[in-house]
Order: C-alpha cells, then structure tokens, then sequence
C-alpha cells in the first residue's frame, strides 16, 4: 500500500469524505465532507482515482441506501486492518 492509498483511508477513518450517487442532479463521485456533515467540495480527480482503487479493492464503501443524498464512506474490515499499523505507530 503506497503513501496515497494510506492517506485516503486515513480521510475516510476520518468521516471526511462522501459519496455522490449522482441521482438527482450533479455527476456521481466523491466529495468531501464538511464540519457540519454536509458536502463540501469534489475530492479532485487523483484522489477519486485513489478511492476508486480502494473500492475495487474492497478497503472502502460508500453506505448503501436508497435517495439522492450523499452517502458516507466508510472502511471496510479490510480497509481497518490495512490502516490499523499506521495507527498504531502514531
């Protein structure tokens, strides 16, 4: 797992990010999560890339529910034990 992969885990441990199916208005994809829990920006193309990847590789999850608001990403168990010596080192 490379530097970029970890750094996107750490965002999602950290419930920054959010899922946009894009239904209702505006392209499916990742933004970021604001103080207030509402959506705060597009998570920019290399960083999709990366979460796209760790979808694929089922370290990640977007919370599955029906509606067009945006969904939290979550980690995945997968996803916690790959980030877990990160954080114990910290």
């Amino acid at each position: 797992m490379n530097d970029h992969e970890l750094n996107a885990l750490q965002h999602v441990a950290a419930d920054e990010v959010l899922f946009h199916p894009g239904t209702w208005g505006g392209p499916a994809g990742y933004r970021w999560r604001g103080p207030d829990g509402t959506e705060a920006g597009l998570v920019p193309q290399p960083e999709t890339d990366v979460l796209e990847r760790l979808a694929n590789l089922g370290l990640v999850t977007p919370e599955r529910r029906l509606g067009p608001l945006e969904r939290p990403v979550h980690l995945t168990k997968a996803g916690a034990a790959a980030l877990a010596p990160l954080s114990a080192a910290a």
